[in-house]
């Protein structure tokens, strides 16, 4: 399939773990910290108020409960997010954390980033792994979470810390700081940097993938990360990306479920979560209403 073939252009996926769509408030941090870049492109915060359309964007409310009691969950959004398959409601629950063996079968038959690929689509995960990380899951220490296994489903490799250190991959905590910990070598960056390297990538695929969990660690209070480090990073890296963002790319930002966005307690909540489409195929996502819709919308478009 040659890559004018598509009239939708290239998209990245940009998923932002444990952020919701909630009304300004003092204890939304979306609504006090500032992030100039995407205050500029929204004209305000990313909150409720700030939900329709404007020039090359449009803000779209997607309820990420799907229909099942209980708080959403990890496992179970990322399955739904990444598959269009209602993963809470095929299991009767929400489900935490990793997935087990169920979701990883469903994440295995039913990946949207394995359906494009098999249509002849240039897919690829732009997070970079530490050689940590391949030996754990080769022993069978760790398991992978459904980001990667909907990315694996795919048959793409892994980047690694070289893709990372030569600006072929973006590190999930933005400026390195992880990897840069373990490999002095590696140098940390600015988040606006970061935002280069991950446009540069987007720009020689078709459909690429891009997670961090900067947020949700932030909104339960963990590693001693606060909203203000976690939500200055993300706007930094969305300001060098939508700087250099190519005219035929669509940026996505979506989550699994709502966090950060409620700053006096640590759990997950109800709220829905941001759909936020920046670029020319923008339009095709404003009728959205649950994150199992994406995967789905996301086939249409690069059918």
């Amino acid at each position: 399939m040659a890559r004018g073939d598509s009239i939708a252009g290239r998209f990245l996926f940009l998923f932002i773990d444990g952020i919701g769509l909630a009304p300004a408030s003092e204890t939304n941090p979306f609504a006090t910290v500032p992030m100039p870049a995407l205050e500029g492109l929204l004209g305000g915060p990313l909150t409720r108020e700030r939900v329709g359309r404007g020039a090359g964007w449009t803000l779209t409310p997607l309820d990420a409960t799907l229909g099942v009691p209980g708080l959403p969950q990890s496992a179970t959004g990322q399955t739904a997010l990444f598959t269009g398959v209602n993963a809470p409601e095929r299991l009767g629950r929400h489900v935490a954390a990793l997935p087990g063996p169920h979701l990883a079968g469903i994440l295995a038959e039913h990946s949207l980033f394995r359906d494009v690929a098999l249509r002849g689509y240039r897919f690829t995960f732009a997070n970079p792994f530490t050689p940590a990380y391949f030996a754990a899951v080769a022993a069978g220490e760790r398991r992978h979470s459904a980001t990667t296994l909907a990315a694996l489903a795919a048959g793409v490799p892994l980047r690694d810390a070289a893709d990372l250190a030569a600006g072929r991959a973006c590190s999930w905590d933005i400026t390195r700081s992880f990897f840069h910990a373990l490999d002095p070598a590696i140098e940390e960056i600015a988040p606006d940097r970061a935002g280069h390297h991950l446009a540069a990538v987007a720009a020689e695929h078709d459909l690429t993938l891009w997670e961090t969990f900067l947020t949700d660690l932030a909104g339960h209070r963990r590693r001693d990360l606060t909203p203000e480090l976690a939500l200055g990073r993300l706007d930094g890296l969305l300001s060098g990306l939508l700087e250099r963002r190519p005219r035929d790319l669509t940026v996505l930002l979506t989550s699994d479920h709502g966090n950060l966005e409620e700053s006096h307690h640590r759990s997950h909540t109800r709220n829905p979560v941001p759909l936020l489409a920046v670029g020319p195929a923008a339009p095709a996502f404003t009728d959205l209403t649950r994150i199992d819709q994406l995967a789905p919308r996301l086939r249409e478009l690069l059918a």
